[in-house]
C-alpha cells in the first residue's frame, strides 16, 4: 500500500475531525462555524503544521499536529512540539504511525528544532512504540528526541 504524507488542508477538515473522534469519542462533534472558525486559526499559525496519512485510494489513515516554536535556550533553535497522533484503528500497527513520525522528525530537521517533545497517554504499547522510533521518555508520560 502506498501511503504519502503531506500537511491537511481545508478539503481534509472532515476526515481529520473523524479521525479525532476515533481518539475521544466522547467528545461531542463541534459545530461547523466553530469547526471553520478554528481551522482558519490554525492554517493562520506560523509554524504550525497538521500532517495527514493517505493512502492511495484518498483515504486518510492517520493526522499529528505539529507546532515548530520559538526557544530562547539552545542558541535560539526552535523545538517542535506535537499533538494528537492519531491513525485510524482499521490501519493500526501497519506503519502508519512510525510514517507520521518520521516526517515529523523530518519537519523538525528542515525548521532547525533542537528537539522534539510530546506527552503521551498512559499505555504500555504506545510508550514502547515511541521508544521503538528513537524517542526518550521523560518525566510525567513526556517523549523528546534530541536532534
Amino acid at each position: 500500500m502506498s501511503i504519502e504524507i503531506r500537511p491537511a488542508d481545508r478539503a481534509d477538515l472532515p476526515r481529520v475531525l473523524r479521525l479525532l473522534g476515533e481518539r475521544h469519542p466522547e467528545d461531542p462533534p463541534m459545530p461547523a462555524a466553530e469547526t471553520a472558525r478554528l481551522w482558519s486559526e490554525i492554517a493562520a499559525q506560523d509554524g504550525r503544521t497538521l500532517l495527514v496519512a493517505q493512502d492511495g485510494s484518498g483515504e486518510l489513515l492517520g493526522t499529528v499536529d505539529c507546532v515548530v516554536m520559538a526557544d530562547l535556550g539552545r542558541g535560539g533553535r526552535p523545538c517542535l512540539v506535537l499533538e494528537n497522533l492519531v491513525v485510524a484503528e482499521a490501519h493500526r500497527r501497519r506503519g502508519v504511525g512510525r510514517l507520521l513520525l518520521a516526517a515529523v522528525r523530518g519537519l523538525g530537521e528542515r525548521e532547525g528544532c533542537h528537539r522534539i517533545r510530546f506527552l503521551a497517554a498512559e499505555d504500555a504499547y504506545v510508550h514502547a512504540f515511541y521508544r521503538s522510533c528513537g524517542f526518550t521518555p521523560g518525566e510525567g508520560g513526556g517523549f523528546s528526541l534530541h536532534l
